[in-house]
């Protein structure tokens, strides 16, 4: 389970990191890198009902956060908001976790700036 500053959990917070941050794309999440004040990532989760029913949806968000869990070490300080697209619902951890840690160790290697 992520703690409270572990998360994004107010609309404004999504707001503000969605306005401010850069989007990277894999093929079934969209990523939105945003610099914030904490000292540590972030991590808010969007997951559309066109992906499926709750049962669906929830398996994808438990996955992510996984990735979170595992990876946080690695991952750039700031806000990250991870958006699933069609086709993720059907992904097991092994192929989420190799599409996200592809855009977000990336990130941490290139620098907050570059693109």
């Amino acid at each position: 389970m992520l703690t409270r500053t572990d998360r994004l959990r107010r609309r404004q917070e999504f707001v503000r990191a969605q306005a401010r941050g850069r989007r990277r794309h894999t093929t079934h999440f969209g990523v939105c890198l945003a610099p914030s004040a904490s000292g540590s990532p972030r991590l808010g989760i969007i997951v559309g009902r066109k992906l499926g029913k709750a049962v669906r949806r929830n398996r994808i968000k438990r996955l992510v956060r996984e990735f979170f869990r595992r990876h946080k070490g690695l991952l750039p300080s700031g806000d990250i908001i991870i958006m699933a697209k069609r086709g993720a619902a059907e992904l097991h951890y092994s192929q989420v976790s190799e599409e996200l840690r592809r855009v977000l160790v990336r990130a941490v290697s290139r620098g907050p700036d570059e693109d």
